[in-house]
């Protein structure tokens, strides 16, 4: 296999590929020689897995002899592992060397240039990943890891410097600055980051000020420095100011920690009402303290105008009335949403089966979903429902599902038929 070729597959769908779930299914179930196989065929998942498996026998040249062909292609995951093992086993100058070797070569595009700057700070040697990454300080993850390999080498001022600089460099010199974001695009967090290991909390605190959206991805930065640093009312002015409610969540988080789970609840409540997510929040806050009855009031009393129709949220309290054990209430809520609807969607139809099997009519759940194998996973709650009441050839032998290889594959296996799964997942071979 060649590096444009295994690159295709790692984008891609990893048809090509046994999911890495079906291999950990193999391991479970004694297969090891087929894992073997596959792995010596150019099946990654099964070539990383064989990998641990020889490298918890120690037996290092094996190991490493799986992964040379996948390096050879020019896999940077292969190369990685390569590197990884060498370390663990206490062989860094090795792993140094080797890595090098392939930032030299612009292997993964920049990935093992970072992964060699992180390798020589965590053995000792963090002047030279410092000086490897400054000329970099440009590039968002460069300049990340150039804050992270110099923690404790005296070296912060000197890196905040070159944060701000960026920060603070001409508009007409900065690619971004139509959006007024500085160069690199992360160095407000990175400096902020700086000046609390520094222990200067409340710089790092104004300089997060002057963003003017402090969340990523679901976080909210400057409140996760408030909640560090036990500053609950300037967390608690901050979540009332923030929209996105990333900040309240951060605010409840630290009182559930501090056991105070009344004022958890209490932040999480104003909102609740208009914003499902708070709501969804709520409720699994409640759930956590053993309050299931409440969290379904919750989400029962949220507004369908304001998202409590939605698919999720719908799912989310069908999960909770089985969990109260209440799932015959359950199912007249979803059959009272369905009504609502009047032909609704296959999202809300799918939790169906589930509550009907929770009621103990699990026949009934069956009958239903063969009624409408054609409906989108319909076929993977049938084969589920059967598996989890022992009735694997049933499952088996449903056409939707013998027609779904990834479907097929994980009861063939569990019925130990392993030649059959293999031959459902290679259907080309």
């Amino acid at each position: 296999m060649d590096a444009a070729e295994f690159d295709r597959r790692a984008r891609g769908t990893y048809v090509d590929w046994i999911p890495s779930d079906l291999v950990a299914q193999l391991i479970e179930h004694g297969h090891l020689d087929r894992v073997r196989q596959e792995a010596s065929s150019g099946d990654w998942h099964c070539a990383r897995a064989w990998v641990e498996q020889l490298a918890a026998e120690d037996r290092q040249d094996d190991a490493l002899a799986v992964l040379a062909p996948y390096i050879e292609a020019g896999s940077w995951a292969a190369a990685r592992a390569h590197a990884e093992l060498l370390e663990r086993w206490g062989y860094e100058e090795e792993a140094i060397a080797f890595v090098q070797v392939l930032s030299e070569m612009g292997v993964g595009k920049g990935a093992a240039f970072e992964h060699l700057t992180r390798l020589l700070a965590r053995h000792g040697r963090g002047e030279e990943a410092f000086e490897l990454l400054r000329p970099h300080i440009k590039e968002a993850r460069f300049a990340a890891a150039l804050v992270d390999v110099t923690e404790g080498l005296g070296r912060d001022e000197e890196v905040a410097e070159l944060l701000a600089a960026g920060i603070e460099a001409p508009a007409e010199r900065r690619p971004n600055a139509e959006l007024g974001l500085p160069e690199p695009d992360n160095a407000v967090d990175l400096l902020a980051a700086v000046r609390e290991r520094q222990g200067r909390v409340d710089e790092a605190i104004a300089l997060l000020r002057t963003r003017e959206v402090t969340s990523v991805n679901g976080r909210d930065q400057l409140a996760d420095l408030l909640a560090r640093h036990d500053r609950v009312e300037e967390l608690r002015a901050h979540a009332a100011e923030e929209s996105l409610g990333d900040a309240a969540t951060a605010l409840a988080e630290l009182l559930e920690l501090r056991g105070d789970i009344e004022g958890a609840v209490e932040v999480y409540r104003a909102h609740a009402a208009e914003s499902p997510h708070e709501a969804a929040l709520l409720a699994r806050l409640l759930a956590r303290h053993g309050r299931g009855d409440e969290a379904i009031e919750v989400l029962r009393a949220l507004p369908w105008a304001k998202g409590g129709d939605e698919d999720w949220i719908v799912a989310t309290l069908c999960e909770l009335y089985v969990d109260q054990r209440r799932a015959e209430e359950g199912l007249a809520y979803l059959d009272g949403v369905l009504a609502r609807f009047g032909a609704p969607e296959w999202e809300y139809v799918r939790f169906r089966p589930r509550l009907l099997a929770a009621c103990g009519r699990l026949e009934q759940a069956i009958e239903e979903l063969r009624a409408d194998l054609d409906a989108p996973c319909a076929a993977g709650e049938l084969a589920s429902l059967l598996a989890d009441a022992g009735r694997l050839e049933e499952a088996v032998a449903v056409p939707a599902v013998a027609a779904d290889r990834l479907l097929l594959a994980p009861l063939l296996l569990k019925l130990g038929r392993i030649d059959e799964a293999m031959a459902a997942l290679r259907p080309s071979a």
